[in-house]
This record gives structure tokens, C-alpha cells and sequence, in this order.
């Protein structure tokens, strides 16, 4: 087997400036690095324990396939947070019947992305 030492999600928005700023700005991701200069440059994001990278250029959005999924403490804090910075909320949190509390919000190309708390009680909690 390949031995992975890190791993990223690569993205190549439609309109880097405006997916910046969703990430950036009103997700209020923190930049783990940046490199190249203009519109098109890379600018590489923490998600817990891995990276989303925002780089180039695509002619078309990304697969409707492609979806994120973020695990945040307080769902319905993240729900207030980014409805306050304008995001566009598809779906305000709620108990799924598998016992995760999820909402759903979409950046500017269409990329869905799950906001989920793991409650105290649920079995992801606990190992075995």
C-alpha cells in the first residue's frame, strides 16, 4: 500500500475570487498557505484534519457528485455564524435519523457541503 503522509481536497473553481471569499470570508476558514500571485493563484485552507485547496481555474463547476463534509462542535453556533456572513443555508440543522445533527449549505459553484456535529451520545464517539 501506498504510504500517505497528507491529503487534500483540490478544487478549481469557476470564479476564484468569489470562492475565496466564501471559504475565507464567510466560512472564516483559517489559510494554511498561499502561493502564486493573481486571481488564479492557490490559496490552501485547514479543514480539521485535512486541507481544501482553491487553485486555478475550471471552465465548469465541479462534479455534482462532489461534496464536502465538515465536522464542526455546535452545528447550530456554525448556523448562526454563517447565516450572519450572508451564506446561503440549503437546509438549517437537524437530527438525521442516523443520529448526526446536519445542515447543508452550497459554495458559489454548486459544491455541497454537510455542517456536522456529532452528538456526545453517538456511537462515533466511542471506540471499541
Amino acid at each position: 500500500m501506498v504510504h500517505v503522509l497528507s491529503s487534500r481536497v483540490l478544487l478549481r473553481p469557476t470564479d476564484p475570487d468569489r470562492s475565496r471569499a466564501f471559504y475565507g470570508e464567510a466560512l472564516g476558514l483559517p489559510v494554511y498557505r498561499e502561493f502564486g500571485t493573481g486571481p488564479e493563484r492557490g490559496t490552501v485552507y485547514f479543514l480539521g484534519g485535512g486541507f481544501l485547496e482553491l487553485s486555478g481555474r475550471g471552465d465548469a463547476p465541479p462534479a455534482p457528485g462532489m461534496q464536502l463534509w465538515l465536522q464542526v462542535a455546535d452545528v447550530r453556533a456554525a448556523y448562526e455564524e454563517v447565516s450572519a456572513r450572508g451564506v446561503e443555508v440549503l437546509r438549517p440543522p437537524q437530527r438525521e435519523p442516523w443520529g448526526l445533527d446536519e445542515m447543508w449549505i452550497s459554495d458559489p459553484d454548486g459544491v455541497r457541503i454537510a455542517v456536522v456535529e456529532v452528538p456526545a451520545d453517538h456511537p462515533l464517539r466511542f471506540r471499541p
